[in-house]
């Protein structure tokens, strides 16, 4: 029976049933271009395709079953044999399967290849972030790997795939592989020179077995692993395969997954080698040169997960407050809600802005824009990923106590944020490598001047900005304290220049005016109201 008590009036209906590549006109733009004209064609078709998809109700389900029933360990089978297997839900599965097939680890064999997969990788992790790990590993796989001519040429055809095949058998018999990393031992973290885990040479060329244990290993599921160890001749890298040519397990002992605050989905191990089989990735001694090709690809893929997941925090927001009355109107009306929720889309829309950029940059592959990304991928990472958790935490605050259950996603999209900014490298660590940058490879500096003085006169705050900057690039005095000042400097300064050049003038001027010229406060919604923050929202909603 119906009671008046029970009648639901005044709650938005959910954002389901739309595209999500579609209704970002960031992303979509920003697609249009980097990509060329004979590819847009095929591109736009691959992500729209892709994009209902994630929006989907299907999809959306995917990702709420997948954290809901968490990856279970089974160390031993009913026998009492070690097994070291981790079980996930079907649901898991399915994310996974759709990564793969619609290219996310596919980047380095299609031209433009970086651009659309970035593109894809923004999409699909919306409905569910979890999963992009061992997309994200697998990807950036690729690049490591080429240190070996035999082993690219043996692996690489597999992660490039766009078939995913579950399950631990060789990797030989498989149509399509994943792949995992182990850097970090629990006494050295991002100090990965303190490593232990020993490395002994076998008398076959370029094979050794491992002992040690290692303190975080993602998606322990996967076929093999880009791992650090200290070899006779110093610190090297190594592929681990989970099973070995003949079919017998390699020594892989899964202590515990971890309890996470968030990526829930995704098991996170320690891990103990034992007499563990790997073989040689590049030289002896060279093992952080050799794997940072693979830090590179997955601090861009956090960039592209931090961006993912603000577009996701802020389309919940104003797809809410367009359908929410308070006050005599719909919340979306009001002019201090209003200033949040630009505020909110500027954050976002610079976010996506930028490692779309920098995806185009490895597309490009010339040495100019090599150079820039080593400068531009740390400080990006820095930055997008730190703006990121502020962001989950104003959109979910724009749903009220709505917000703050769990089936509004917004409790989700929170606890993910941070993970990215800790992920590959925290802070410090990224601060550090772009001081590295600064004062080791000044090839880097200039092709970071050259991008951002395209817009050189366009705007009095920006050029301002730029000044500033090099007066405190200037002095030296102090700097590794300075850091993190420094590189805040540098990314907003990327972004504005970015925003100037492709984006609405609503956008970029209250961008200019926020970031750059010092018009706006420490939280949310304190944009100068002068500003038509009405189009910057109208901008950032996404249609159902």
């Amino acid at each position: 029976m119906t009671v008046p008590t029970h009648t639901v009036t005044n709650q938005p209906p959910p954002l389901v049933g739309y595209n999500v590549f579609t209704a970002d006109r960031a992303l979509t733009e920003a697609v249009v271009r980097h990509v060329p004209d004979e590819l847009a064609d095929t591109a736009r078709a691959e992500l729209t395709s892709l994009g209902a998809t994630a929006g989907s109700a299907e999809a959306l389900e995917w990702g709420v079953q997948a954290n809901r029933y968490e990856p279970q360990l089974r160390t031993h089978d009913r026998y009492g044999h070690r097994i070291d297997e981790v079980e996930s839900h079907p649901s898991w599965h399915r994310l996974l399967d759709t990564a793969v097939s619609s290219g996310l680890t596919a980047a380095w064999t299609r031209p433009s290849g970086h651009v659309r997969r970035a593109a894809g990788f923004l999409v699909w992790t919306q409905a569910e972030a979890g999963h992009g790990c061992p997309v994200s590993m697998t990807h950036a796989a690729v690049p490591a790997l080429r240190a070996d001519a035999e082993l690219a040429a043996e692996w690489e055809p597999r992660l490039t795939s766009t078939v995913y095949e579950p399950g631990l058998r060789p990797a030989a018999e498989k149509a399509g592989a994943l792949f995992g990393m182990g850097m970090t031992e629990k006494q050295g973290g991002s100090d990965v020179r303190a490593n232990t885990t020993r490395a002994e040479p076998l008398a076959e060329s370029g094979t050794y077995r491992l002992t040690g244990h290692k303190w975080f290993c993602s998606a322990p599921m996967s076929d093999g692993f880009l791992v650090l160890a200290q070899a006779p001749e110093g610190l090297t890298c190594f592929l681990v395969p989970r099973v070995l040519p003949d079919g017998t397990r390699n020594p892989f002992a899964i202590q515990r997954l971890k309890d996470k605050l968030g990526n829930r989905s995704n098991a996170s191990s320690e891990v103990e080698f034992a007499g563990t089989w790997a073989r040689r990735v590049g030289d002896e001694g060279r093992g952080v040169p050799t794997i940072i090709e693979m830090v590179a690809a997955t601090r861009l893929d956090c960039v592209l997960g931090s961006a993912a997941l603000m577009r996701q925090a802020v389309a919940q927001a104003v797809h809410h407050t367009a359908y929410r009355s308070a006050f005599g109107g719909p919340l979306i009306d009001k002019p201090l809600m209003r200033n949040v929720l630009a505020d909110l889309a500027l954050e976002s829309e610079a976010a996506t802005t930028l490692a779309l950029r920098l995806a185009a940059a490895y597309d490009d592959g010339g040495e100019a824009e090599r150079a820039f990304l080593r400068l531009a991928v740390p400080a990006a990472k820095y930055w997008v990923t730190k703006r990121c958790t502020p962001v989950a935490v104003e959109a979910l605050e724009c749903l009220g106590g709505n917000g703050y259950v769990e089936e509004s996603v917004m409790p989700r999209l929170l606890r993910e944020s941070p993970l990215n900014s800790i992920w590959e490298g925290a802070g410090n660590v990224q601060a550090l490598d772009v001081l590295r940058a600064l004062q080791r490879e000044p090839d880097a500096l200039n092709a970071f001047l050259a991008e951002v003085g395209r817009t050189r006169g366009a705007d009095h705050r920006l050029d301002r900005a730029i000044k500033d900057l090099l007066t405190e690039l200037a002095d030296l005095d102090g700097i590794e304290a300075r850091a993190r000042r420094v590189v805040e400097r540098i990314a907003l300064v990327l972004q504005g220049s970015l925003l100037v050049r492709h984006a609405p003038s609503e956008v970029s001027d209250a961008f200019c005016a926020s970031r750059l010229g010092g018009d706006g406060g420490a939280a949310f919604g304190t944009l100068p109201h002068s500003l038509d923050l009405g189009a910057v929202v109208a901008r950032a909603r996404a249609e159902v």
